[in-house]
């Protein structure tokens, strides 16, 4: 059995460096063939890809979150197209927006989402997108907005006739391990129906820990757990399950695995 984490923020797991080689490689024994590394923050990112560019199964997400909106950084966008030079960038990401947290304004959001989505068009990048509680207004913006190399809509937490909608654009839906929650009964809908072709898997750590971990801090070595849960939701084998998300995750993120 194989797995790939396409959703982990290593360095909110922890900010020891010889810690985050240890959990990446913890990770690697328990079948996570690889990671995505996201960051909500350039200064982070530039952080975390120096401390792993030796890494070959740890790829890289580039971008600026919603949570960030009120400082971005300085010349952000040259940041993000500096970045996007170094070795196993896989996306722009995670953009998107929170009206949750309700971070800097509406207005604000949705133009530095917009910005992000033009600039991983003209990159040529799939885009990691983040939504909470602004569903209507992702889904309407990625209509006109999502670039060619599509996307993927992490820790899913919309409804199965929301993911019908998004899956009629170049879109993945990847799901956490709120997706093991007893009382996510949308979720497990989703995950049961939705095309197997367009799913994906990740951790979210060090969040949405799985349910048979409740009370820890989430790491990508517990992945396995929500590959099991959602392979019972389907009634279909577990490695069956695994091989098709490590397929899904190499082609949208444009992976040569003779590479890793």
């Amino acid at each position: 059995m194989r797995l790939f984490d396409t959703h982990a923020h290593i360095g909110l797991i922890n900010e020891d460096p010889i810690e985050q080689l240890i959990i990446v490689q913890e990770a690697k024994q328990e079948n996570v063939i690889g990671i995505v590394s996201i960051s909500n923050n350039l200064r982070d990112f530039f952080q975390i890809y120096e401390n792993l560019k030796t890494e070959s199964h740890i790829f890289h997400s580039i971008g600026v979150s919603p949570s960030e909106v009120s400082n971005p950084g300085y010349d952000w966008e040259e940041q993000i197209r500096q970045g996007t030079k170094l070795k196993r960038i896989v996306a722009i990401g995670e953009i998107g927006l929170d009206y949750y947290r309700k971070f800097g304004d509406k207005d604000s959001q949705i133009e530095l989402f917009i910005k992000q989505l033009e600039l991983a068009d003209r990159l040529g990048f799939p885009v990691v997108i983040h939504n909470r509680e602004a569903g209507e207004d992702v889904l309407n913006i990625l209509r006109e907005k999502l670039p060619p190399k599509g996307g993927i809509l992490h820790c899913y937490s919309e409804n199965y006739e929301y993911a019908m909608e998004a899956l009629e654009l170049d879109l993945y839906i990847s799901f956490a391990g709120n997706v093991t929650y007893r009382n996510a009964k949308n979720l497990h809908d989703a995950a049961k129906k939705m095309p197997l072709e367009r799913m994906l898997i990740e951790s979210e750590a060090p969040f949405m820990v799985p349910a048979v971990y409740r009370g820890k801090r989430n790491r990508p070595s517990y992945l396995c757990e929500t590959a099991k849960f959602i392979a019972e939701l389907r009634d279909i084998p577990l490695e069956e399950l695994t091989e098709a998300l490590v397929q899904n995750s190499l082609t949208i993120f444009n992976i040569d695995e003779k590479q890793m």
